[in-house]
């Protein structure tokens, strides 16, 4: 566990690195992807999960 949550600090401290430079590259991108794999197998899942769920459906009801 302590060894997972280190990953995921260090691949967001890269990912914002990255996405402040400008550009993302396909080396960029993997770091991202490897960032969602690990933020799936931690205890914050659900919690992502139950922000996404709230939001889309916030996004579902407006009406323009």
């Amino acid at each position: 566990m302590a060894i997972s949550i280190s990953v995921v600090l260090l691949l967001v401290v890269l990912a914002v690195i990255f996405l402040r430079s400008g550009g993302l590259k396909i080396s960029h991108a993997m770091v991202c992807v490897l960032l969602g794999f690990f933020l799936a197998g931690t205890s914050m899942a659900p919690t992502i999960q139950d922000g996404l769920n709230a939001t889309a459906s916030v996004v579902g009801s407006l009406r323009p």
